[in-house]
């Protein structure tokens, strides 16, 4: 067995020199695991967590683990599985927080491992009798229904406490036909996502949550690991040459508000996320909308992490009209901008879908239709088609001014 020690003191220079911080290691052909553990002293900085190998990346746990363990056939969430190819090896340590006293940091890094990988968590069984459902029978174009999903949702692979499994049953058992899982800065979920998608009756989209410190965004499809560390510009031609699709992350949220500079922007925003449940008369990303540009296709999504978090998959619920609710249809649906947003639950609530040159409001009597324009008028009754004017995107406001639902 090896154990290499690796102590630094990080200050503000560091941080400035480089935000994502690489400490070499070497790796034998003898070797068959590895096993790094971070210790500082977490009361006065956030440093993440990942690691390179000698022929590329590997993985991130970000802030949430403090410890990782890669085997040829298992890894801790957030890294990827496979034989250890000998060779320089680096620890990346992202310099999130640094206090401007510094903070002393200790990397041990054992081959092998001293410990296992951790094992995954039991998961509820799939439904055997019928699913709950949340696919309302919305008016549609020939051939399409309206499928309640979730963009926006995290596990075990990164800083969320459910595994795959207990993530599906969960979105299964609030009526979601479909849900993407948008780990942090990894796909080492992706590869699990088709079988358990099969096992428990429900279309789980691959999604990789590019995280910084300037804002996030999340890529979605079959398409390689997509690097957060060089500029965004990168982001948007990555995931177009590879036939996904690109979204901003809460563009408005606080200290992860989008700062980038973009010249060729994203197709996609997350325009309706889960931080409106404690402003939902906010109407600061209808503003981002207006100056970003009202082309951007509106998604919307929970950012579930943990269930004690005060946040539901599903809320707010994004509406995709698709032949079925199968990965590719919804997946290619969402590309083409047949979207819808609802800030209640998939089962129920106010919304408003698009069919063709027509917009209709839905179980919202008494809301208040609006255009991008400030025009107003009164949702008379439970099922009202709109004309479109021209002048959109739309939204439902409650008579408190609460936003209800969103269609471009």
């Amino acid at each position: 067995m090896t154990s290499v020690t690796l102590r630094r003191t990080l200050r503000s220079d560091d941080q400035a020199a480089t935000p994502y911080l690489e400490l070499p290691f070497d790796v034998s052909p003898a070797d068959q695991s590895v096993e790094v553990v971070l210790s500082y002293d977490t009361s006065n900085a956030v440093i993440d967590l990942g690691c390179i190998g000698a022929l590329g990346w590997r993985g991130w746990s970000g802030g949430a683990k403090s410890r990782f363990v890669i085997t040829a056939t298992d890894a801790s969430g957030g890294y990827l599985p496979g034989e250890l190819e000998p060779g320089q090896w680096a620890v990346v340590l992202g310099l999130h927080k640094i206090p401007a006293i510094g903070v002393s940091v200790e990397v041990v890094i054992n081959t092998p491992s001293t410990t296992p990988v951790e094992a995954e968590p039991s998961a509820p069984p799939a439904l055997t009798g019928p699913r709950p459902s949340a696919t309302r029978d919305f008016p549609a174009l020939p051939g399409n229904r309206w499928y309640a999903g979730d963009f926006h949702a995290h596990t075990l692979h990164s800083d969320g406490s459910l595994s795959i499994r207990q993530l599906a049953s969960r979105a299964v058992r609030a009526g979601l036909d479909f849900l993407a899982v948008t780990d942090h800065n990894t796909v080492s979920h992706h590869s699990h996502l088709r079988g358990v998608s099969a096992e428990y009756g429900i279309s789980l989209l691959p999604g990789q949550e590019i995280t910084t410190a300037r804002g996030h965004a999340n890529a979605y499809g079959s398409i390689p690991w997509v690097d957060f560390r060089e500029n965004p510009q990168t982001w948007v031609d990555v995931v177009a040459r590879n036939g996904g699709m690109l979204s901003l992350n809460h563009p408005v949220d606080g200290d992860c508000s989008w700062q980038w500079h973009l010249a060729r922007k994203p197709t996609h925003a997350e325009i309706m996320h889960s931080s409106w449940q404690e402003a939902p008369q906010d109407t600061s990303i209808w503003a981002w909308w207006n100056a970003w540009g009202t082309r951007t296709i509106p998604l919307g999504g929970s950012d579930f992490h943990k269930p004690n978090d005060g946040v539901e998959v599903g809320t707010p619920t994004t509406w995709v009209s698709a032949p079925d609710p199968g990965y590719d249809s919804i997946l290619t649906a969402a590309i083409a901008g047949h979207t819808a947003l609802s800030m209640g639950t998939a089962a129920r609530g106010p919304v408003l879908v698009r069919v063709e040159d027509e917009l209709i409001a839905i179980d919202a009597d008494g809301a208040i239709f609006l255009d991008i324009d400030g025009r107003r008028r009164t949702v008379t009754s439970s099922l009202q088609p709109i004309k479109d004017t021209g002048h959109g995107p739309y939204r439902l406001e409650g008579p408190d001014r609460r936003i209800l639902a969103i269609s471009a």
